[in-house]
């Protein structure tokens, strides 16, 4: 098995934040969309849970808890650092808001959106308690918010906390979409929803695909990508006054012009032949630029091929650039 297997289920929020985990950190895997009412006898033999996401790692690892998936794949590769490494503080936050989530939110969520399979509850209290959770997480919200820009669950930037509930508090506005959205009181929510249902993650995230069959060949996710062929050469494009910044710092993390790797995620980079057309998009109003020829072999984050907005598939690396894969610097053209 070249890449690990990931047993989904495309509308299932949990396997929803597993696998917005594999695309914030570069990793590429082998998808296996599961039909709930006829799961494979692999996925329970994987797992006798039988429910997604179950991953399997290339050495026969088998995680089937979509949290511990996440934090499989960020401790790989963490670009926007979700999991704020070194910062306890935020650290026990995030737990804490990830435990209300899959606890009494979930509870909640559960008798209000699937009040027909909990006879005798009272699906509009259960949905007024789930509410009483987001008027909370609003209030959090809405005090990071700044300059017009919706806010994140913790810190100033999005983070685990984020990724592993908001999946969930999609499902609560599918079970009423007209009240949610008439929600006076829940403005920082709405903001903060919209802002992942719009980004372009989210297109690649619930790209639809049919149910897996023994007889399938290898489909990846994210559908659109494939590994990085590092028998050629890559290649990236720098200002010069963000190289020599490099050069102080010892570290690369300039993503494309006027763009870092704390904002967008990853490094573009590009195969000899791109260098061209990515100069002449980015950089020719400006006049030289520096070339930067990379060793793969010293890049140890992961690198995955992306579908630029014309189509044409592009080398990202997920995590900074280190000097000493660096080959040679050229000026170009």
């Amino acid at each position: 098995m070249s890449n690990p297997l990931l047993y989904s289920f495309r509308r299932c929020p949990y396997a929803m934040r597993a696998r917005w985990a594999l695309l914030v950190s570069g990793l590429l895997v082998n998808l296996r969309e599961v039909a709930l009412k006829n799961k494979p006898p692999e996925l329970l033999q994987a797992s006798s849970k039988g429910t997604v996401p179950v991953l399997i790692d290339i050495d026969g690892t088998v995680i089937d808890e979509s949290i511990e998936i996440m934090h499989w794949a960020l401790k790989q590769a963490d670009p926007l650092n979700g999991l704020r490494s070194g910062k306890t503080t935020e650290q026990q936050e995030i737990n804490q808001l990830i435990e209300q989530n899959d606890g009494p939110f979930k509870y909640h969520l559960d008798r209000f959106k699937y009040a027909y399979r909990f006879q005798g509850e009272d699906a509009e209290k259960h949905r007024n308690m789930a509410r009483e959770i987001l008027l909370e997480w609003n209030i959090r919200l809405a005090k990071q918010e700044s300059n017009n820009c919706h806010g994140w669950l913790v810190g100033e930037s999005q983070s685990m906390a984020d990724w592993a509930t908001w999946p969930f508090v999609r499902q609560y506005r599918l079970a009423d979409p007209s009240n949610f959205d008439l929600d006076q009181d829940l403005q920082a929510i709405k903001r903060w929803l919209e802002a992942f249902l719009k980004h372009p993650l989210f297109i690649r995230l619930m790209t639809p695909t049919e149910p897996w069959q023994r007889t399938d060949p290898p489909k990846s996710f994210p559908v659109d990508a494939c590994l990085v062929n590092t028998n050629q050469a890559l290649f990236h494009l720098a200002l010069i006054e963000d190289w020599e910044e490099a050069c102080n710092q010892g570290v690369y993390q300039c993503s494309t012009r006027g763009l870092n790797l704390k904002k967008i995620g990853f490094i573009h980079l590009s195969y000899q032949h791109q260098l061209k057309s990515t100069y002449n998009q980015f950089y020719r109003d400006i006049g030289p630029v520096f070339s930067l020829k990379l060793n793969p072999e010293e890049l140890t984050m992961p690198l995955r091929a992306e579908p630029s907005s014309e189509g044409e598939l592009f080398p990202h690396l997920f995590g900074a650039l280190p000097l000493r894969a660096i080959e040679l610097v050229e000026t170009y053209p």
